[in-house]
Formats: structure tokens, C-alpha cells, sequence
């Protein structure tokens, strides 16, 4: 593959985001948010699927052979049926703090349990409302208890290789930072929160992120076509560029877990910059991921 994006699935989706390499089929799935949509894209022979949900889909995370999603009014195992519909099961519920919110991004921990951000659908009017749960098998069946508060969008959920670092950041206009937190595994507890990476230093908003065997952290850098990679101590090391303005989070994937691929985001009005927005991209990163943990706490 050349260094240059390649453009793997021209689907224009409205919000690409939460893309999964699952390595037993060698096949990427990813979703689109508004239109509520699982999509598979498969390495062998480029073959496309998708699924439709009751929900809005914001992220997915593989649980058995299905998936766990952080959807509209909370957490959901999802199966694919034939017809191209997704059938869900409730996990847990969220009590949203505004009425028109729902779950952001999200991915399980290197232990098996999942975590997922909430947001106000309206992003433009900076409510402070946005939350991160964590889904465990101590989770209730009713409403989860927000582990951490006070943010407008988070994102760029992802963890160190040895899984005692999180990372969390939080995509308002207004905010624009990338925060480091200690990470007890036992526990599933962040803690000593500080400053990994104000991005108003750089170009782009924080959107989805991955993380590479050698633990460093590559986030999308939104409204700026970059894919930044930051090495552990914060410092920024490469930026790789796509074709379109907004690509929305990065994972690895291929044979051997070293191809970046990209999500993205098609918005409205004129794209004749952009045809390809909304598309998913192939990038060589030059370095090799880690596979993502499944969801195995419930």
C-alpha cells in the first residue's frame, strides 16, 4: 500500500466513526451515526454489508460473535440478521441529563469491559453535559453512574498498551484537549487526570483515536484532513493526511495490524474540495497496532 491515503469504501457516509479490524474474518467494521447503520467492508475480495439498527449506532466493540454498542439511550447487544436488520438487547440504561443527547465514542479496556462517552446532540450549544460510563459485569440492568463528568464531547477514548494509561479528549471548538489518566486494571478506575495534548496547538480537532505497540497515540485530527501521532511523553512525532476535511477515528487492521484505516465524515453544502468525504481510508502508519479487545464482562 503507498504512503498516500487509499480510498477503500467511497459509502459517503454521513458520520463514519468506530471502526473495528476484526482479525477472524479480516474484515472492518464501522458504523454511521445518524443513519444508524452497522457497515462491513470485507480485505479478501472488497465486499460490502450493512445492517440497519432502531437506534442511532455511535460505537461498537465485538462480543461473542456480535457486538456491545453505545447507541441513543444507552448500552446494547447487537446481532446481524440476514434481512440486513440489527437485533438488539438492552444492557444498561443511561439517564441523560438533556433530552436530546446520546452515546459518543467508546471502546473496551485492554480487561474486556467497555467505555463509551455521552454528548448533547446540539454540539454547537457547548452544554457541559457529556459523560463516560463504563460497562462491566458489575454493571446493574438499570440507569449506570457516570465515572467521569463535565464534558461537551468526548472522544478519543483509548488505552496504553500495558492498559494502565487512559487517554480521554473532548471535541468542542471551545476545549480542544487531550487528557492522560493513571488506569487501575483491577478496577477499571482512571485517576490522576493531567494534560497529555492541548490540540489548539495544532491543526484540527480531537476526534477518535488508536493506539500502536509502542504506545503512541494517534488521533484524527478533525476539520484539518490530519492523523496525528503523539509518542507518550505528549510530543507530537508524525501527522499523516487524508483527503477530507473531517476524518473521525483511526484503528489498525490487516494481516499484520499494520494499516491505519479512517473514518469520515461527509457534512453538508459544498464538497467539490472533498468528493471523497465520508469515505473510508487506508493509510500506511509505518509502525504496527494492537488487536482491540472484545467485550467479555458480561
Amino acid at each position: 500500500m503507498a504512503s498516500e491515503a487509499e480510498l477503500i469504501a467511497d459509502l459517503r457516509c454521513a458520520t463514519g466513526e468506530s471502526p473495528v479490524w476484526v482479525a477472524a474474518e479480516q474484515a472492518l467494521y464501522w458504523v454511521d451515526i445518524p443513519n444508524r447503520e452497522l457497515l462491513r467492508w470485507s480485505a479478501a475480495d472488497g465486499q460490502l454489508s450493512r445492517w440497519q439498527g432502531e437506534q442511532m449506532l455511535a460505537c461498537i466493540a465485538r462480543h461473542g460473535d456480535g457486538w456491545v454498542a453505545g447507541m441513543e439511550s444507552g448500552f446494547f447487544a447487537l446481532q446481524t440478521a440476514p434481512d440486513g436488520r440489527l437485533d438488539s438487547r438492552p444492557l444498561a440504561t443511561i439517564d441523560h441529563q438533556l433530552p436530546a443527547m446520546r452515546m459518543n465514542d467508546g471502546r473496551c479496556d485492554r480487561q474486556g469491559r467497555f467505555w463509551a462517552g455521552s454528548m448533547a446532540l446540539d454540539m454547537a450549544a457547548g452544554h457541559p453535559v457529556g459523560a463516560l460510563y463504563r460497562l462491566d459485569d458489575q454493571a446493574a440492568r438499570g440507569p449506570l453512574v457516570p465515572q467521569l463528568d463535565g464534558f461537551i464531547v468526548p472522544n478519543g477514548l483509548a488505552f496504553s498498551p500495558d492498559g494502565r494509561t487512559m487517554y480521554l479528549s473532548d471535541s468542542h471548538p471551545g476545549v480542544q484537549k487531550i487528557w492522560a489518566f493513571d488506569y487501575d486494571t483491577d478496577s477499571g478506575t482512571p485517576s490522576r487526570r493531567r494534560l497529555f495534548v492541548d490540540m489548539l496547538e495544532h491543526p484540527g480537532r480531537p476526534d477518535g483515536a488508536a493506539v500502536d505497540a509502542e504506545g503512541c497515540y494517534w488521533i484524527c485530527g478533525n476539520d484539518a484532513g490530519l492523523i496525528h501521532r503523539f509518542t507518550p511523553d505528549g510530543r507530537l512525532d508524525r501527522s499523516l493526511a487524508v483527503p477530507v476535511k473531517k476524518p473521525t477515528m483511526c484503528a489498525f487492521g490487516g494481516p499484520r495490524l499494520d494499516t491505519l484505516y479512517v473514518t469520515s465524515i461527509r457534512p453538508g453544502g459544498d464538497l467539490a474540495d472533498q468528493p471523497l468525504a465520508g469515505g473510508l481510508f487506508a493509510l500506511n502508519p509505518g509502525v504496527t497496532g494492537i488487536e482491540e479487545p472484545a467485550f467479555t464482562r458480561n
